[in-house]
């Protein structure tokens, strides 16, 4: 760990430790997408090679590696808790469309099915799935991020509830809504939509009624990270923006205003990176310890460890 490289500001104070997570020899990083953190802080990282989950100890041993039926696609991660106790990992792959529920080991135990909505898919309109996360009895909320801008409800066995949004700027509608979450902090549960073209989070009750935006200081918001009071979320151009209980800013971490404005973008030479600047942040964690992870999408994969002071 290298102590002299600090990341964040005296409310939210970070180290870098430089070097965490070595591949074996012959295991490369596709686009780093996503990352998660279970129960006893092993850290997966979301990837576009054919290795496209990759397992780690917290210290950044590699444990093992599958997943290369999300080759290429490799998109949505997300790991979460069910009722029974166990956890399992929701995963969307952006090339074949699909959604899937996976245990903890890679087995695939559900497929959500693209809606039948004639008047919002067809050959021409595609369903791109871009994230997916889980509700608090149980049902699951996909976002169609790259394709017609709806977000889609289904229960835990994968039978259709409903859809909302669509293309558009006014309350409700959406342009890009790259990622979604559950937001537990309030009185009542919420659906959090990063909203990216837009530049701003959209609120939504469960049902999907519209409550709310937040738009304080975001560019380019990814997905979400709820950690205590706080959330992180990945802002593509070159930072990782964090929120409190009331949706204010706290701080920035890695910011660098000048590297999404680099000809190339993001796939920049490699003597640009630095070790505390992000240059396009796509995914982020928080372990049970207050580390912080961030995957990048570069074509070869980029992949930080804050560690909390």
């Amino acid at each position: 760990m290298t102590g002299s490289i600090a990341v964040g500001n005296s409310s939210l104070l970070f180290e870098v430790e430089s070097g965490w997570g070595k591949l074996p020899e012959g295991m490369t990083y596709g686009y780093t997408h996503g990352v998660c953190v279970d129960s006893n802080d092993n850290v997966y990282i979301f990837n576009t090679s054919k290795d496209s989950i990759i397992k780690f100890d917290k210290e950044g041993n590699y444990i093992t590696s599958w997943g290369s039926e999300f080759e290429g696609g490799a998109h949505g991660f997300y790991l979460h808790k069910d009722r029974d106790g166990k956890e399992y990992f929701y995963i969307t792959d952006i090339t074949s469309s699909r959604v899937v529920k996976t245990s903890i080991n890679g087995e695939i135990l559900l497929e959500l099915s693209q809606p039948e909505l004639p008047d919002v898919y067809d050959q021409k309109r595609r369903y791109i799935p871009t994230d997916v996360c889980v509700g608090p009895n149980g049902d699951i909320y996909i976002s169609d991020g790259y394709g017609q801008y709806y977000i889609h409800q289904y229960n835990s066995k994968g039978d259709y509830i409903r859809s909302w949004g669509g293309h558009g700027s006014e309350p409700g509608k959406l342009l890009e809504p790259h990622g979604i979450s559950i937001n537990l902090r309030g009185p009542e549960p919420e659906v959090y939509v990063a909203d990216r073209r837009n530049h701003r989070i959209q609120v939504f009750t469960l049902e999907g009624e519209h409550k709310r935006f937040v738009d304080q200081d975001l560019d380019l918001p990814c997905s979400f990270y709820f950690y205590g009071n706080d959330v992180y979320i990945p802002d593509l151009n070159s930072r990782v923006t964090v929120l409190d209980q009331h949706d204010c800013l706290v701080c920035h971490l890695g910011e660098d205003q000048q590297a999404y404005k680099q000809e190339g973008w993001p796939n920049l030479p490699k003597a640009y990176y630095r070790p505390d600047r992000f240059s396009s942040p796509h995914g982020v964690c928080v372990d049970s310890q207050g580390n912080v992870y961030v995957v990048e999408w570069i074509s070869d994969g980029r992949v930080t460890k804050l560690k909390r002071v």
